[in-house]
């Protein structure tokens, strides 16, 4: 008796985490294969699915009553990708689907076109390529404003390359470039077809390191410490992470480039470390806010003053008000109060203690500077923020924020969130107005956050013609990241983040989940009462609905996540290794 072909089916239904087997008919044997995209019954309806894997009925299923696949819809994943996507499911604690359908095309297509690999009558030569190409793939640390067009073009010519950046709009910029450069290219997702048939360059967004190409030589992330590499919902997988997976299962090289790499980066890179020497930062000064007289009324500095006042520069103010850390500062010599074992700013509690909302250090209300127990809460005014702006600078201010459509070029002065950094199209002046609220704030990743910033408004006045600089207004001019950029050597920086997060078993050098909904208390505490998975990883509970998992490695915190048994009627989401917590 002949064995019987059985097709496993991932469901395209939201909320369905399960695999089912379905036969596969004799008229379908030939186009049922791993990847594609396929309609089967489910629970009395006929709905899309992919196919993950071919081969024999689960154990213990009566061939009977196992339904078959109805058609075959069209082209989904491959082989490969699935196999990606299984390894992901592990490591984010997330569900096949989602992965899976970020590989898979937004309509149905059922053939591609021919491979695309254009001859190359030039050779395009880079040394900074040439030296990671010796190392099989590293790290290359690049200056904000570097013309990418040239490294990747040689790059290119080494073989078929994915390469994915935090924007739409710098992909469109590149994707033209490399196509004068006689490349043949596809923007991911709107050319799947033309990336799954073969093309020399497919680019796109983070969605762009999940694209079912057959052949490609090297993975190039741009921007790799860039947080919209990162997906926000679960399962929140990073482009980067994804791309170091692939091209390793692949043969690959893997190549990341940054102004500022992410200590996660820079522990996978090791040595293989290169440093592209063309381009330069603009200047970078600390404007120390514990000179001010109103240090702790007002965020308008003498500099800043000074800057609004040169009618010829073009000056962006930035204050993220969103996610302020609460900074408290001591009354007598105005330093901010910060934990001494992970630098974060403490919050007073009662009259009496001070908490570390990062690490959940304590301490008595003493400053670790002057010994003084007086404290002020700063209040830097927000409200009246773009009035004294205007009254500063004698002439109009533009308030930009994450609603703003259109921006008033005509303008030269503007005030906003981070999304003043992408809606004004230049600058000669970038001013961070409280750069210590981002700094300070309770999360592992809160320089990372600030270098993303930085970068931004490195670009944004790196084409300025008359002195372009960033100021940096604070109350820790001697933070170890702040003082780094301004001399242009992060190294000693690099050294205590890392010596930092090791201690505290933060990503890379560990494993946090953020737990949610409802159970969450729940299912923390039954973590904890296990003789099993409390020696494995540590709990927090926040509410009744938020808490923390922390384990020594991903692969530790995933066995747990998915063998520790769910509370009755909980719904709980992870979001591993989020990027803001």
């Amino acid at each position: 008796m002949p064995s019987v072909r059985v097709a496993r089916v991932v469901p395209d239904v939201t909320g369905v985490d399960k695999i089912f087997d379905y036969l596969v008919p004799e008229t379908l044997v030939e186009t049922v294969r791993v990847g594609v995209r396929v309609r089967v019954p489910l629970h009395g309806r006929n709905v899309a699915g992919w196919v993950v894997e071919i081969g024999e009925p689960s154990v213990g299923l009566e061939i009977k009553k196992i339904k078959s696949v109805i058609k075959v819809l069209g082209l989904g994943a491959t082989a490969e990708i699935v196999d990606l996507a299984v390894w992901a499911t592990k490591r984010w604690a997330g569900r096949m689907r989602s992965f899976i359908s970020t590989a898979a095309p937004e309509t149905l297509i059922n053939s591609v076109p021919s491979a695309r690999y254009m001859p190359r009558a030039v050779q395009y030569a880079s040394d900074t390529f040439d030296k990671i190409r010796d190392f099989g793939g590293g790290l290359i640390t690049v200056a904000p404003l570097t013309n990418l067009a040239p490294f990747i073009s040689a790059v290119a010519c080494d073989g078929p390359t994915i390469v994915v950046m935090p924007t739409q709009h710098r992909v469109k910029l590149l994707a033209a470039a490399l196509r004068a450069n006689n490349f043949s290219v596809a923007q991911w997702p709107q050319d799947w077809a033309l990336a799954y048939g073969g093309v020399d360059v497919v680019i796109g967004t983070r969605s762009a390191v999940w694209a079912p190409v057959e052949k490609f030589s090297n993975i190039v992330v741009v921007d790799e410490h860039d947080d919209l590499l990162q997906e926000e919902r679960s399962p929140t997988w990073h482009a980067r992470d994804v791309a170091i997976e692939r091209s390793s299962r692949a043969g690959a090289r893997c190549i990341l480039l940054s102004p500022i790499a992410s200590m996660s980066a820079r522990k996978w890179a090791g040595d293989r470390r290169v440093v592209d020497s063309q381009g330069q930062w603009p200047e970078v000064l600390i404007v120390d806010r514990n000179s001010d007289e109103q240090w702790s009324r007002s965020l308008i500095s003498s500099e800043l003053i000074a800057e609004l006042r040169d009618k010829s520069r073009r000056v962006v103010c930035v204050l993220n008000s969103k996610g302020r850390a609460r900074l408290t500062a001591c009354g007598s010599c105005r330093n901010i109060l910060r934990c001494e074992k992970c630098d974060a700013a403490l919050n007073q509690t009662d009259k009496t203690r001070l908490d570390c909302p990062r690490c959940g250090e304590s301490r008595p209300v003493i400053c670790q500077v002057c010994g003084s127990s007086s404290c002020a809460v700063l209040k830097p005014g927000v409200a009246r923020l773009r009035e004294e702006l205007e009254a500063a600078a004698n002439r109009s201010v533009f308030e930009v924020t994450a609603s703003t459509e259109t921006v008033n070029e005509r303008c030269n002065v503007f005030v906003g969130t981070e999304a003043v950094l992408h809606r004004v199209q230049n600058a000669d002046t970038v001013v961070f107005l409280d750069i210590d609220s981002e700094l300070l704030a309770p999360r592992y990743r809160a320089n990372e956050i600030v270098a993303t910033l930085v970068v931004h408004a490195a670009r944004l006045v790196g084409r300025s013609t008359q002195s372009p600089r960033i100021l940096l207004q604070t109350h820790t001019p001697d933070n170890a990241f702040l003082v780094g950029l301004k001399i242009g050597d992060l190294s000693q920086y690099f050294v205590s983040d890392e010596a930092r997060r090791s201690l505290l078993k933060f990503p890379p050098f560990g494993s946090i989940a953020q737990v949610s909904g409802k159970g969450t208390k729940a299912f923390l505490d039954s973590l904890n009462e296990s003789l099993e998975y409390s020696a494995a990883v540590q709990t927090m509970n926040k509410d009744t609905e938020n808490g923390l998992i922390r384990a020594e490695s991903w692969q530790q915190l995933s066995d747990v996540l998915m063998s520790a048994k769910r509370p009755a009627k909980s719904r709980l989401t992870f979001h591993v290794d989020p990027p803001r917590v």
